[in-house]
């Protein structure tokens, strides 16, 4: 059936209410708001039984055919939540899935919740039945570059508007987690009035609600963006981050690039060499694609030498200071 954004599923609410839904992705705000939305419309619609599951070890599947295929006992329309926080249900669980889709009753309204699956779990029966069947929600992070739009929609909706330099700032601010900004936008129309937010009124209501990861840290470093790159080291370290995780998200980035451009040299199209090289996402293979091109193999090679030597030093065999070498790897990748 149908796949929707999030930003679609109000829209398809108010014209219907589908026998399943799935909604698939690891951004936690999106998730939780998605199922609120679709529980909502499945109280206004009768389905006042609510029976939730969450699949663990040891989970028994019968329970979960049974509230399907079992009558109420007050004879109320069913709503059913089966949460699948790993995205594995097993081989017990594939086929109760396959079964599941299938059998529904117009009584009843399903909700699955799974996290992003890779390309193989996105190709199992039980996934292809259970999306098959219902209405698929795609609950993706937001990438940095659309934060800005997504939190001027959000300010929209209190009845406020923000400039360029303020949702920059915002942006900055929450560090790409929607929840903390989901937070700070529901305080901003608390404590502002509608209508133009100044600079300074949101900089003053604003606490700084960054959440660093190092994962994005490649981001800012690959994008060229050294504020954020030495923004994110400080905020990094301030929160007790230890510096060989960091230097191992740094070190698989340049290898990524190393590989990736070996496959451009070769004559495979960026697309494909990142695909054979795991490196996934528009955003990321853009970033690694122009990395590719920018930095000479000797840089990356001194790179990756650098980092051999911060590792050193992070585990005290070597002397030096490994955040500010760490620093100096980024800016010379970032430059």
């Amino acid at each position: 059936m149908a796949t929707l954004r999030p930003d679609q599923l109000d829209a398809h609410l108010q014209r219907s209410l589908a026998p399943l839904y799935v909604i698939h992705g690891d951004e936690p705000l999106l998730a939780l708001e998605a199922a609120d939305a679709i529980r909502a419309k499945a109280r206004s619609a009768g389905f006042t039984e609510r029976n939730v599951f969450t699949v663990e070890r040891s989970f028994d599947w019968s329970e979960v055919l049974g509230a399907s295929a079992g009558m109420s006992l007050f004879g109320d329309k069913k709503l059913i939540e089966l949460r699948i926080p790993t995205g594995k249900p097993g081989t017990a669980g594939s086929d109760a899935l396959v079964a599941f889709s299938a059998g529904l009753s117009s009584d009843t309204v399903a909700v699955i919740t799974v996290p992003r699956l890779d390309r193989s779990g996105q190709n199992s029966a039980w996934f292809k039945a259970i999306t098959g069947s219902g209405v698929t929600i795609n609950v993706y992070p937001i990438e940095r570059a659309r934060l800005p739009e997504w939190i001027s929609a959000r300010l929209a909706r209190q009845k406020q508007t923000a400039g360029r330099d303020t949702l920059a700032f915002l942006v900055d601010s929450v560090e790409g987690n929607l929840l903390a900004a989901h937070q700070e936008i529901l305080k901003l129309g608390l404590l502002l009035p509608p209508g133009e937010l100044s600079f300074e009124a949101v900089q003053d209501a604003v606490l700084n609600v960054a959440r660093y990861d190092a994962m994005k840290l490649s981001e800012a470093m690959l994008a060229g963006d050294k504020p954020r790159l030495l923004r994110m080291l400080d905020g990094l370290k301030a929160e007790g981050e230890a510096p060989p995780r960091i230097l191992w998200v740094v070190a698989e980035e340049i290898r990524a690039i190393a590989r990736v451009q070996e496959g451009l040299a070769r004559g495979r199209a960026l697309a494909d060499a990142c695909r054979e090289n795991r490196v996934w996402g528009d955003q990321r293979i853009a970033l690694v694609g122009r990395a590719a091109k920018r930095l000479s193999r000797d840089t990356l090679l001194a790179a990756l030498s650098s980092a051999a030597r911060i590792d050193r030093v992070s585990k005290g065999v070597a002397k030096g200071d490994a955040w500010d070498e760490l620093l100096q790897l980024g800016l010379k990748l970032a430059a």
